[in-house]
């Protein structure tokens, strides 16, 4: 594998972490600014929104400009964002450089995954798209865990200090990489762009990165609520959120791997049948809740793997197939998966929220099953408009 291929995983790192800190410094960073927590939590919304919103204008507008020295240029910024952040008492400040690091964030990250897409060898697509996607994975399982470390050690704001030293490191693995990097792409006109993402194929597999990003996520945020009911007698939090990490690691590596192997049209239909079951039977053991017996608690457990390893193993799928089928929309077409995969996120925490408030954490997960059965329908949809033609 090419060095540069893991400076941009490094780079992912750092950017998605970026967005997931507030998570684990937010009782902290509310206590010192003076605002409440859901006020602070409102810095991971603005955040992702700007991302959603910003990738594809970048995608489009920033066609023609060198990848390394785009990387260079965002990573810079958003370094400098982060150490203002690290140092500002005042939450709408903070709030400010937020958005401001989110528009390095959106102009960057599909660019990272369309450029690994364009240089991979077409017989590892799949696979280079994975080990970039790790990134994602690794800001779960190890930048959020290391942040919170640090800021307990420090404070909250060593955590933006730490975040804005590892943009520099990108910058200096990116510089010392991407050597045949000559220039940017071809520019292509915005019209042919758009009538490459309007075509039924593209738009629904676009649709089914939204649609299953909201069924998983929305079984994943409201992970905790249904532990609680499902299994009153242990505490598995901690567990099954370390085994879903786990689960979603093997998940991004084997997607990028049946995406070679199989290619990615299965993976898709592999990927979602696999997410479906997880969450169908963690579903049918909430019928039988409360849990008691040992082997339906390990059971509950390794299900929370099964839904991670189904959701990543669509990221290098999808991916690969918008990068082959999208034509002269293909970067556009990836930065619209990018803001689809926030927009899933959104959707998850709004709809799970309500449906949690008016019946139970087990009409979360059911409704997660239905909706990535919807996912599957559009993706059988697309496959058979593509195929007519």
């Amino acid at each position: 594998m090419p060095r540069w291929l893991f400076a941009l995983l490094f780079a992912a790192l750092i950017f998605y972490t970026d967005d997931y800190v507030i998570a684990g410094i937010l009782p902290e960073l509310a206590a010192d600014l003076g605002v409440s927590e859901a006020q602070a939590g409102q810095l991971v919304t603005v955040f992702s929104l700007t991302i959603a919103l910003s990738a594809p204008v970048a995608a489009v507008t920033l066609t023609r400009v060198r990848r390394s020295t785009l990387f260079t240029v965002t990573l810079t910024i958003f370094a400098c964002a982060n150490l203002a952040a690290a140092v500002t008492s005042h939450f709408w400040i903070l709030m400010a450089l937020r958005v401001l690091a989110a528009l390095c964030a959106g102009a960057s990250t599909p660019a990272v995954f369309a450029w690994t897409a364009t240089q991979a060898p077409p017989d590892k697509i799949g696979r280079y798209i994975s080990i970039v996607a790790m990134g994602v994975t690794g800001a779960i399982a190890l930048g959020v865990p290391l942040g919170t470390l640090i800021a307990h050690a420090v404070s909250w704001r060593g955590s933006f200090v730490a975040l804005a030293i590892g943009a520099l490191m990108a910058i200096v693995m990116i510089r010392a990489t991407m050597v045949t990097d000559g220039r940017g792409e071809e520019e292509v006109p915005v019209s042919r762009q758009l009538r490459a993402l309007g075509s039924p194929p593209v738009a629904l597999t676009l649709g089914v990165n939204v649609v299953a990003m909201s069924g998983s996520m929305m079984a994943f945020t409201y992970l905790a609520p249904f532990l609680s009911d499902a299994v009153p007698d242990h505490e598995l939090r901690a567990v099954t959120f370390a085994v879903s990490g786990l689960g979603g690691f093997a998940g991004v590596w084997i997607g990028g791997l049946l995406t070679d192997r199989i290619g990615a049209l299965r993976t898709i239909v592999a990927a979602l049948a696999t997410l479906a079951a997880g969450c169908a039977g963690a579903w049918l053991l909430w019928l039988t809740a409360p849990l008691h017996s040992l082997p339906l608690v390990i059971m509950l457990v390794l299900l929370g793997a099964v839904q991670a390893l189904g959701a990543f193993a669509l990221s290098p799928a999808l991916t690969a197939r918008l990068s082959t089928t999208a034509g002269d929309g293909a970067d556009a077409a990836i930065a619209l998966n990018t803001s689809g995969t926030y927009l899933g996120v959104t959707i998850a925490g709004a709809a799970g929220g309500a449906i949690l408030t008016g019946w139970d954490a087990g009409a979360v997960v059911a409704a997660a099953t239905l909706i990535v059965g919807v996912a599957a329908a559009l993706f059988a949809t697309s496959t058979r408009i593509a195929g007519s033609r």
